[in-house]
């Protein structure tokens, strides 16, 4: 299963999204808080207290595949690991 901890504001959760569904991948999205250049409002603590134990930054886009056990941050790295493994 993939999760993607984003933002609807994004633009590079944006660009994951919208490969997501370019490769018709299922996902299920994560919004632990608003886009910001230092890191925007919290909106779901729950979240927000997941994004960071799982990946240990508060950083958005950041894909987790639990299949693969693996964890990827930064748009362009999220794009480049879903063409590799699920184009």
């Amino acid at each position: 299963m993939l999760e993607l901890y984003q933002s609807e504001g994004c633009p590079y959760s944006q660009t994951v999204r919208e490969t997501l569904s370019e490769l018709g991948v299922s996902y299920v999205a994560h919004n632990p808080r608003l886009p910001g250049d230092e890191g925007g409002d919290v909106t779901n603590e729950q979240t927000h207290d997941e994004l960071e134990a799982i990946g240990g930054e508060d950083a958005i886009p950041f894909l987790v595949d639990t299949d693969r056990e693996e964890t990827v941050y930064d748009s362009e790295d999220i794009v480049d690991y879903l063409e590799e493994h699920y184009a």
